[in-house]
């Protein structure tokens, strides 16, 4: 109940609400691109100030490690349990979708420990980003190789998605940079910085997630009607892959001795979707796929989940098992 209490999730219901009666309240794309901008810069600076204070140990390593590990299996994972209903395309990019993760999950995420007084180390917002890019690589060698198959079949000729542009892309996406530069001014610059940046990156946080998650709530809301008429799998797919790939990521954090708060964030991690970064990248390197399937599915249904009960489930899980 307290996490329904929290103004941030009910600006999310009345999103989705005013979504579903279909009123004409809209955020302008510039002021939800600034908001998403100042969540991931004052995220990045929480990061880096903790960075500082804390500095790179074996449980950091190990901690990232994890999140790249994680963000390789789940794609994989998700393809061959996909491609039994689906087709090679629709497969690999409903995969990539889910084997990649949603920054605002997370930050939400990091609120909610934040509410409950758990601590978590500031290296999970690097996990976050080196988690991006692993699945959209292989939904392109995926997809590269169903369309290759397709053209022997065929004999037609074939254009493949090059790896290397996509890979500077991925790593030079403005989102993902800001993030990471951000991380590192707030390790260089320290307590000072902190002190300095606390009315911005701080004070002004929660209202400023508030707001970006009425605006997603409208969002979801709206993506959830391109789900009409796919395959059962998907709607299926869409609510049990989150709790599946966060159950995979806690036993692996217990089996390392993670502590329990970035066991709850790489369980978020894990379970959610990505909506931004990747059905970017995948409506040029799948264009044989429809982006309302993946973006229903990510946005209409996993991301709703995530944010109203699948954080606060994957942390009561961590508790009991850590």
């Amino acid at each position: 109940m307290a996490n329904f209490l929290d103004p941030a999730i009910l600006f999310f219901i009345f999103g989705a609400f005013a979504g579903a009666v279909k009123s004409n309240l809209e955020i302008p794309q510039p002021i939800a691109r600034f908001l998403s901008l100042y969540l991931l810069m004052a995220l990045g600076l929480k990061g880096g100030f903790a960075l500082h204070k804390s500095g790179f140990t074996t449980e950091i390593a190990l901690s990232l490690g994890l999140a790249i590990f994680l963000a390789v299996l789940i794609p994989i994972i998700g393809y061959q349990i996909l491609r039994t209903k689906l087709n090679a395309f629709d497969a690999a990019a409903i995969a990539a979708t889910y084997g990649s993760v949603s920054a605002v999950t997370f930050i939400t995420a990091t609120q909610y420990l934040d509410q409950f007084n758990i601590s978590y180390g500031g290296h999970m917002a690097a996990a976050m980003a080196l988690m991006e890019s692993p699945a959209i690589i292989l939904a392109i060698v995926l997809a590269n190789k169903a369309r290759a198959a397709h053209a022997s079949q065929t004999q037609a000729s074939i254009e493949q998605t090059g790896i290397s542009k996509i890979l500077h892309e991925s790593f030079t996406d403005g989102a993902q940079l800001l993030l990471l530069g951000s991380m590192v001014v707030g390790l260089v610059s320290g307590d000072a910085g902190q002190k300095l940046m606390a009315p911005f990156s701080i004070d002004l946080f929660k209202g400023m997630l508030a707001f970006f998650l009425l605006d997603m709530g409208l969002m979801a809301a709206r993506n959830i009607q391109g789900l009409r008429g796919k395959p059962p799998i998907t709607l299926l797919y869409a609510i049990a892959s989150p709790l599946s790939h966060a159950l995979i990521a806690l036993a692996l954090c217990k089996l390392i001795g993670l502590p329990l708060g970035n066991t709850i964030l790489l369980m978020v991690l894990a379970s959610s979707a990505s909506y931004i970064a990747v059905p970017a990248v995948l409506r040029h390197a799948l264009p044989e796929v429809n982006p309302a399937l993946y973006m229903g599915m990510s946005l209409g249904i996993t991301f709703p989940f995530n944010i109203i009960l699948g954080i606060p489930l994957y942390a009561m899980l961590a508790k009991l098992a850590i």
